[in-house]
């Protein structure tokens, strides 16, 4: 690795630094509302609220998981066997952040569907004073996020969990007012069934992201074939293959290519030019090329 990779890597920590103290504010928030969320939808039998605190519960475990992988990604001591860190744990916390929230959209659904034909007398007034509250913290929890999400899958997919709930006490608000004024028992579990449907392509979105990087796919701005064929077109390069690109983590893209040169080409001039191409025309700053002159064999008879 170049001391350009080391600086990228130290990036990435002091970036992860940076997280901790939102997300750490934002999961003491959660938490300590999403008992009394729980709390009051027992209490009251709105499965509006149950939806919205079953939500809540669920950003409680992701942003814990987002706190556990940036500590751990962060903090993590040089291993032999960990050879690219435990930077890859901020990517596992987003896909099961989203396996999460397709379990409580499911769930949500399950009991709005059962629900529908039932008389339930729900109590709307502390319902709503507590979706009021639900929508402060969630409306805090997303400032706080916000900067970051655009930097990590990670946050991001704490942000998303927070802009899902955050849309969900908004249902949990209007189902309140709306019951309490009209008594239309069916209000409730269709609020609660539209946050669920709200959650799935979301949790979708983040599932598929983190799973295109656990499979070690290359990015989806990166057309491959071209790049292909521009690292083709350096002077004196005469083939490429055993071309490989993807991301390690958020921000860290990761190439291997052998690059089989003409003899009597620079291979050091080569070298440098594909390094440049990678880091300023595609963004990857991490790359391990292999220069061969043409009249080498064997490299490129590989199976796999």
């Amino acid at each position: 690795m170049s001391g350009h990779d080391h600086n990228h890597g130290a990036a990435a920590m002091r970036a992860g630094a940076r997280h901790v103290r939102p997300l750490l504010i934002s999961f003491l928030l959660v938490v300590a509302f999403m008992v009394v969320q729980v709390a009051t939808s027992l209490i009251t039998g709105s499965l509006a609220l149950l939806s919205d605190a079953g939500h809540m519960a669920t950003d409680a475990l992701g942003l814990g998981m987002a706190l556990a992988a940036i500590h751990a990604a962060s903090n993590a001591r040089v291993h032999p066997q960990r050879t690219f860190g435990l930077y890859r744990l901020e990517i596992l916390a987003a896909f099961v952040n989203a396996i999460l929230l397709f379990g409580v959209a499911g769930y949500v659904l399950y009991e709005a569907a059962s629900r529908l034909g039932e008389e339930r007398d729900v109590a709307s007034t502390p319902v709503l004073v507590v979706g009021i509250v639900g929508l402060v913290v969630n409306v805090i929890a997303f400032l706080l996020l916000r900067s970051g999400s655009k930097e990590s899958l990670n946050m991001q997919g704490a942000y998303l969990e927070v802009v899902s709930d955050m849309l969900g006490s908004i249902g949990v608000i209007v189902a309140a007012i709306v019951w309490g004024i009209t008594d239309w028992t069916w209000v409730d579990p269709v609020i609660g069934a539209a946050i669920g449907l709200f959650i799935l392509p979301r949790a979708w979105r983040l599932g598929r992201q983190a799973l295109r990087v656990l499979v070690q796919s290359a990015p989806e701005r990166l057309d491959v074939p071209a790049l292909l064929a521009e690292l083709g077109a350096i002077e004196g390069v005469v083939d490429v293959h055993d071309l490989h690109v993807w991301t390690l983590t958020s921000d860290m893209e990761v190439a291997t290519a052998h690059l089989m040169v003409a003899a009597g080409t620079d291979h050091h001039a080569v070298l440098d030019a594909a390094r440049a191409l990678l880091a300023e025309h595609h963004g990857i700053t991490h790359a391990t090329l292999q220069v061969e002159p043409e009249d080498h064999h064997g490299c490129d008879e590989l199976t796999w």
